[in-house]
């Protein structure tokens, strides 16, 4: 039948004394997918000699499964038993109290439970099995990236953008079943290969990486056109909600986590680089949020005061007035956003620009505003007034 468990979690003094040899993981990187059992002799449970050997158990053969990781067995080809609760176990083929599957109440278990009744072998498996580790860890350091522009409609600039980019994602395996049975190469199934996805010469992972890059576009397009999104510029610090986007991306485009049991976790984007028309563009983006609402009016007052004060080195009281006249009355320094058409003047007025008061009006206004100095304000006065 399969296993038959013998404690839960990590492996204890007592049953280390017990289990002078049993089935454990190897040495491997923290990258590694999928690697084969290997056998730990110890000495009274204490100090420990590992080394490589057939990953073939038998009857009677002791397995320790620890946290983070499950165990598959196969036999000609198919699998005969599933665990992904960490402890200890015992393989017996022929117990009838013995079960092929221990798959737990943790977010796998729905996922295997049901991909088991669709793959699970039929018959009695036999005394002797090929016995493999698959991480269930978070698997880091997949990389991705363009060698030219990729192109995505952007709704916050709303029009086509492109960039070149490369980062980073990790992988989690949430079902170890169709990752065995539909990913894994035989040839990683037959000896004692280790298949770790960020291996140049591994195929398969080759394969996920140009089927990420395909993916990249549509991923930008989903985040970029997410109403609770406002700009591309979140993206870079936003390593969850991309990874998201481009899970949906890859899930679309070639199914990952229906037909392979994999999916995407988080991103780390390194860097973007935009094609010359999209950094144009986000440069005037930039210019025109600076210059909108309260920020604006700042810097429009302040563009005002600097010319006040070029007006008034250059020509005296006399300049900073005309400053004033070309800007409108000073009152409305706070509206300065648009600019607003004077009004016509009342039959038969005088122009605000010859009227004495109304220059002396304007001047005591920036001079209550501190604008200018009380010797400008005299200055002006004189002028006015002809004194």
């Amino acid at each position: 039948m399969g296993f038959i468990k013998a404690f839960s979690g990590a492996i204890g003094g007592m049953f280390a004394d017990q289990w002078l040899d049993f089935y454990t993981i190897p040495n491997v990187q923290p990258t590694a997918a999928l690697f084969p059992a290997v056998k730990k002799e110890t000495n009274a449970g204490r100090g420990s000699n590992t080394k490589g050997s057939e990953h073939i158990i038998s009857n009677g053969s002791k397995i320790v499964v620890p946290e983070g990781y499950g165990l598959i067995t196969m036999q000609d080809g198919e699998i005969t038993g599933l665990v992904a609760e960490p402890g200890g176990y015992t393989w017996q083929s022929d117990d009838v109290n013995s079960q092929s599957i221990f798959a737990g109440d943790g977010f796998l278990s729905p996922l295997i439970l049901q991909t088991w009744e669709r793959f699970k072998r039929g018959g009695m498996p036999g005394s002797q099995q090929a016995a493999f580790y698959v991480s269930l860890k978070e698997l880091p350091n997949n990389r991705f990236g363009t060698q030219s522009e990729i192109y995505w409609d952007d709704a916050w600039l709303g029009t086509q953008v492109g960039a070149l980019t490369r980062g980073s994602y990790t992988l989690r395996i949430v079902d170890p079943i169709l990752f065995v049975k539909n990913f894994v190469p035989a040839t990683y199934l037959t000896g004692a290969q280790v298949f770790d996805f960020t291996d140049m010469n591994n195929d398969a992972a080759t394969q996920l990486f140009n089927e990420v890059v395909s993916a990249l576009a549509p991923a930008f397009s989903k985040y970029t056109n997410d109403p609770s999104r406002t700009r591309i510029t979140q993206i870079q610090s936003d390593s969850l909600g991309f990874a998201k986007s481009l899970a949906e991306a890859v899930e679309e485009g070639y199914s990952w986590k229906a037909n392979r049991g994999l999916e995407i976790v988080s991103t780390a984007i390194i860097s973007i680089e935009y094609d010359a028309d999209t950094t144009e563009l986000l440069s005037k983006v930039k210019r025109a949020d600076a210059l909108s609402g309260a920020r604006g009016n700042s810097n429009l007052q302040a563009s005002v005061a600097q010319g006040i004060e070029s007006a008034g080195a250059e020509g005296g009281g006399a300049g900073i007035l005309g400053v004033g006249m070309a800007a409108g009355t000073l009152g409305g320094l706070a509206g300065l956003q648009q600019p607003v058409a004077p009004a016509a003047p009342a039959a038969g007025a005088a122009p605000a620009a010859d009227d004495p008061m109304a220059k002396l009006t304007q001047a005591k206004q920036m001079l209550d505003a501190g604008l200018i100095t009380q010797e400008d304000y005299d200055a002006v006065k004189a002028k006015v007034l002809g004194s």
